[in-house]
């Protein structure tokens, strides 16, 4: 379908301009959105005869999306979350949680403004884009933790998970019992009898 673009959309155009999409695109995005006209002269015509309020009008809004960018850039959320050993997550985390923490600490976050490619599914620290404009894009941490003691921890810069298996590696290669090179498979070894034994004699 071939329609003109209300705003700026990514790898798409910017105000203006006549690009052609996927039908579906169009009728279930762009176009119930108002992000886009479907192209024909009727709507070329309107769309000329409103061009100049609609770019004062974006850039305006563009204004107060750099604005409301400066103090929410390099924000950090922390998300508090049960996980397994490994560091999966019972669940996940998604733009609606990313809106939610956001909002707790006073910023305004549609979750549409939240781009997430996918949603978080493990402990650690995760860049997350806020889109506040079409043209506006900020970057924010997520901090995925199960505790805020870990959370406080991936702050500073430490990776929890990968201290947690480097702790378990070093006690069970302190628990790591000698190997009798004489015993069978299944046999307990000699030094572990002697109690036995003495048991046995008295």
């Amino acid at each position: 379908m071939e329609i003109i673009l209300l705003e700026r959309i990514e790898k798409l155009g910017t105000i203006g301009d006549v690009v052609t999409v996927k039908d579906g695109y169009a009728r279930n995005f762009l176009l119930p959105q108002k992000k886009a006209l479907r192209s024909n002269n009727a709507n070329r015509a309107v769309f000329e005869a409103n061009r100049e309020r609609l770019e004062k009008e974006n850039a305006e809004r563009r204004v107060e999306a750099e604005q409301a960018g400066t103090t929410l850039d390099g924000v950090e959320i922390v998300l508090i979350r049960a996980s397994s050993n490994s560091g999966q997550l019972y669940g996940s985390v998604n733009v609606r949680d990313i809106a939610v923490a956001l909002e707790e600490k006073g910023h305004k976050v549609d979750k549409r403004q939240v781009i997430l490619g996918h949603p978080i599914k493990s402990i650690g620290m995760f860049d997350v884009t806020i889109a506040l404009h079409p043209e506006v894009h900020v970057t924010i941490k997520a901090n995925v933790a199960r505790s805020d003691d870990e959370a406080a921890l991936q702050s500073q810069g430490v990776d929890v998970m990968a201290q947690m298996f480097e702790d378990e590696r070093n006690e069970s290669e302190g628990f790591t019992e000698a190997v009798d090179p004489n015993a069978e498979p299944g046999e307990i070894p000699a030094d572990l009898m002697e109690g036995a034994d003495e048991e046995a004699g008295a």
